[in-house]
């Protein structure tokens, strides 16, 4: 099981789902692109970025903050740090693509389309992670992967890092600290 994965592997990795995402979405009709804070956040421009290279012009864009609506919420702390979902689009009968970094037990993409129904009720959801792990307790199934890891061990973390936020892109399979 390969373990690190460099900047350009990342860069590629999320070139190779524009590409696959693009095939996908007609570039002539209106596409929403919501990030799933914190990372979720940041590939979610840079694939907004990917598609208006490949012709796309009509991209609306949103931040979700999904943190009120996990269902282990009050495992994370009794203060949980709260930070604003900013969907100031509308997403009414229009395609949506929901954006993490990561998919495990797919609780989050749950919470997700959970909170993403008090902002309305687009014609479709597509899910693109840019890693898969495996471990699925919930009938929750990408569209678009960039990297299938199956076999990273229940005690492992998939951390991804992006330079916007942590000063470099990669993404380390590694125990959990």
């Amino acid at each position: 099981m390969r373990t690190v994965y460099d900047s350009s592997d990342v860069n590629r990795t999320i070139e190779s789902l524009v590409d696959r995402i693009a095939g996908s979405f007609s570039s002539q009709t209106p596409l929403n692109i919501i990030g799933i804070r914190t990372r979720g956040e940041i590939l979610a421009e840079r694939i907004a970025r990917g598609l208006r290279s490949h012709g796309y012009s009509q991209i609306g864009r949103g931040v979700l903050d999904i943190t009120l609506y996990r269902d282990d919420l009050s495992e994370i702390g009794p203060k949980p740090i709260v930070r604003p979902t900013e969907i100031n689009i509308s997403i009414d009968a229009l395609p949506l693509l929901l954006v993490d970094d990561v998919v495990f037990t797919g609780r989050s993409i749950r919470a997700a389309l959970d909170a993403l129904s008090d902002f309305g009720r687009p014609s479709a959801v597509r899910l693109a992670v840019l890693v898969d792990r495996g471990g699925r307790e919930l009938p929750i199934h990408p569209d678009f992967v960039g990297l299938t890891q199956q076999d990273v061990p229940r005690d492992h973390r998939v951390n991804v890092r992006l330079a916007e936020i942590d000063g470099r892109d990669e993404i380390l399979l590694e125990p959990k600290a």
